[in-house]
C-alpha cells in the first residue's frame, strides 16, 4: 500500500506530508483547494510527464517521495523482474524537477522515468477525472477485457507479436520479389558489377594494413635516412663502437690482477658485442631502406584500390569480403527467381498460419474471459444501483491480421427494461459512464494483484441513492485494497476510514495548501460543510452526525 506521500514546492504546496491507511482514504476540501495537485503530484512522483509551471514559484526545485510499504509476494516478484528489489517489501519511488529536467530514483537508485512507470504499474491505478471517457472510444474495450484476462492471454499476445513480426517480414519480402522485374534486373545488374569489383581486387586480410606501414616507412625515407646516417656515425668505428672496443681492449689487459675488474671486463665486451650487433642491423636496415620508385608506385596504386572499396563497402577488409558474399547470395537467388519466390510464399504461408493459430486461441482466450468479465460487471453494475441492466460484450472479426489478433470488442449496455443493447457512447450521462467505469475497475482489481487505487472525483454527475451506492462500492473494493479517493459528496466521505481535508491558507502573504487527517468530530464538521454548504446548522451538523452512524452501520 501507499503509506506516505511527501510532496514539496509543487504548485500551491509548500511541503505536505501525510501517512496514509489501509482501507478507504478519502479526501475533501473546497473547490480549488488543491486536491488535483495532490493526484498530479503523485502521478509525477510515477513517471508522467510534468510541466516546469507545476514548479512552485520562486522556487528551483520540486520533489515528490512515496513510499510503498507491505507489498504482497505477487507484486515484489512482479517488481523483481523488473530488476527492482524491495528492501522489506518497502519501495521507495522519488522524482525531482530542476530547470526543466527532472531526476527520477526507486529506493535511491537514478532510473530513467520509463522504468518508474513499468513500477507503478505494478503498485498503483490512477482513475483521473476523465478517464471513463475512454469507455467512449471502442478500441479501449479490448484492452479492458485483455487486462481482465490476465498472464495466460499476455503470454499469448506476446506470442503472437512476434509471430505477426515475422508474418509482416515474410509478406514484405514477397512484394519486393513480386514487384517490378524491370528494378530486380538492373539490381541484378549491380551486384554482378559489385561482386566483380571487390573479387578483382583479389583482397587478402590484413594487407591494408601491411600496405599503410610500408607507404608511411616509404613516404618519409628521406628523413629515416637522415637520422639513420647520423646514428651510423654515432655508434661506428669513428664513434661509440671504437671507444668501446679501445675500452674494452684496456681492460682486458688488467682484468687478471682482480676479479672485480674482471667482472666488469665482463659486462664491457657484452655491451661491445651488443653496439656491434645493433651496428650490423643498422647496416643491413640502411642498405634496404633504399627509395624504390616503382615499389612506391605499386603500393600507393594497391592501397588506392582498397580504400576506394573500403568507402563503398566498409571500413575494413573483412567487411567488404562479408559485403561481397551477401551480394553473391543474392545474385543467387535473383538467378533462381521462381525457386525464391517459391520459398517466400512457402515461408509467408507457414507464418500466416502460425498468426493464425495463435489469433485463434487468443480469440478463445478472449471470449472465455468475456464470459466471467460478463457476470462480474453485471454484478457490479447492479451493486451501483442498476437495477435492470443488461450488460454484455460484442465480439467481431477483423478483416486483416494485427499483432493484437483478429478480434475487435465493444461493450453493451441497456440502462432501461425493454430497451436494446446499445454501445456505450449512447450512454448520455456523465454519471452513467462514471459509474461503469468503477464497476469495470473495481472488477479488474480482483485480477491485476494492484493493491492501490485512485479515484479522483469517481462521483461526477450522481447524487442521492446513487452517491449511497457508490460509497459503498467503494468500501468494499477497500476490503481487498488500499483505495484514495477524492469526492464532493458527503454520502462517500461518511464512508472513510481515514478522512484528509484539503484546504488553502494564507501564510506570509504566500498562498498554500495544507493536508490534514481529520479526527471522528472533525469529519462530522467537514459532512456538514459538505452537506449545508455557507451556512452549517446544527440541524446539518446533526444530519452529518447520522450519515457518518449510518456509514458506520453499513460497514
Amino acid at each position: 500500500m501507499l503509506q506516505t506521500l511527501y510532496v514539496k514546492n509543487l504548485a500551491l504546496i509548500n511541503e505536505v506530508e501525510v501517512d496514509l491507511r489501509d482501507g478507504l482514504n478519502i479526501l475533501t476540501g473546497e473547490t480549488g483547494a488543491g486536491k488535483s495537485i495532490i493526484i498530479d503530484s503523485i502521478s509525477f512522483a510515477l513517471g508522467e510527464k510534468v510541466d516546469r509551471s507545476m514548479l512552485r514559484e520562486h522556487e528551483e526545485a520540486g520533489y515528490v517521495e512515496l513510499i510503498f510499504s507491505g507489498l504482497s509476494a505477487s507484486v515484489c516478484a512482479q517488481l523483481q523482474a523488473l530488476g527492482i528489489e524491495p528492501e522489506d517489501e518497502t519501495v521507495i519511488l522519488s522524482r525531482r524537477i530542476t530547470g526543466g529536467r527532472s531526476v527520477a530514483k526507486i529506493n535511491g537508485e537514478s532510473v530513467p522515468a520509463s522504468k518508474l512507470r513499468q513500477a507503478a504499474a505494478c503498485l498503483i491505478d490512477i482513475h483521473g477525472q476523465h478517464e471513463h471517457q475512454s469507455l467512449l472510444h471502442m478500441s479501449k474495450h479490448l484492452e479492458y477485457l485483455d487486462d481482465y484476462a490476465g498472464a495466460e492471454l499476455l503470454e499469448k499476445k506476446r506470442a503472437l507479436a512476434e509471430a505477426y513480426k515475422t508474418y509482416t517480414a515474410c509478406k514484405k519480402s514477397l512484394e519486393e520479389q513480386c514487384g517490378d522485374k524491370e528494378a530486380l534486373i538492373r539490381e541484378q545488374a549491380l551486384l554482378e558489377y559489385e561482386v566483380s569489383e571487390i573479387e578483382g581486387a583479389r583482397l587478402i586480410s590484413g594487407e591494408d594494413e601491411e600496405l599503410e606501414q610500408v607507404y608511411r616507412r616509404m613516404t618519409n625515407s628521406k628523413r629515416i635516412m637522415e637520422a639513420l646516417q647520423t646514428v651510423d656515425q654515432a655508434v661506428g668505428e669513428d664513434g661509440a663502437s671504437g671507444l668501446i672496443g679501445r675500452a674494452t681492449r684496456e681492460l682486458t689487459a688488467v682484468d687478471s690482477f682482480d676479479e672485480q675488474l674482471a667482472s666488469m671486463s665482463g659486462q664491457l665486451s657484452q655491451i661491445e658485442e651488443l653496439l656491434s650487433d645493433f651496428h650490423r642491423d643498422l647496416s643491413g636496415y640502411m642498405d634496404d631502406a633504399a627509395f624504390d620508385g616503382e615499389r612506391f608506385a605499386e603500393v600507393e596504386q594497391r592501397l588506392d584500390v582498397v580504400n576506394h572499396l573500403k568507402s563503398k563497402y566498409g571500413d575494413t577488409i573483412e567487411k567488404i569480403l562479408d559485403a561481397c558474399a551477401k551480394k553473391q547470395e543474392r545474385i543467387d537467388q535473383l538467378n533462381d527467381m521462381d525457386a525464391y519466390e517459391q520459398r517466400l510464399r512457402q515461408e509467408l504461408e507457414s507464418a500466416r498460419e502460425q498468426v493464425d493459430r495463435l489469433s485463434a486461441q487468443l480469440s478463445e482466450l478472449r471470449q472465455a474471459a468475456g464470459v466471467q468479465l460478463r457476470e462480474k460487471m453485471l454484478q457490479a453494475l447492479r451493486d451501483l444501483n442498476f437495477l435492470d441492466v443488461a450488460f454484455d460484450l460484442k465480439f467481431t472479426k477483423l478483416d486483416h491480421y494485427s499483432a493484437n489478433g483478429s478480434d475487435a470488442m465493444e461493450f453493451m449496455i441497456s440502462t432501461n427494461p425493454g430497451e436494446p443493447l446499445r454501445e456505450l457512447k449512447n450512454i448520455a450521462s456523465g454519471g452513467e459512464l462514471s459509474r461503469v467505469m468503477l464497476a469495470l475497475k473495481s472488477v479488474l482489481a480482483e485480477n491485476d494483484g494492484i493493491e492501490t487505487l485512485i479515484f479522483d472525483e469517481i462521483d461526477t454527475g450522481i447524487s442521492g441513492r446513487t452517491a449511497q451506492m457508490v460509497s459503498q462500492k467503494l468500501h468494499k473494493i477497500a476490503k481487498n485494497h488500499q483505495v484514495i479517493c477524492i469526492t464532493h459528496l458527503p454520502q462517500i466521505a461518511a464512508m472513510a476510514d481515514a478522512h484528509y481535508f484539503i484546504e488553502k491558507q494564507v501564510a506570509d502573504g504566500t498562498t498554500v495548501t495544507r493536508l490534514t487527517l481529520l479526527d471522528e468530530e472533525q469529519s462530522i464538521a467537514e459532512l456538514g460543510r459538505m452537506l449545508g454548504g455557507v451556512e452549517v446548522t446544527q440541524t446539518v451538523i446533526e444530519s452529518a452526525r447520522e450519515m457518518k452512524k449510518l456509514a458506520m452501520q453499513a460497514k
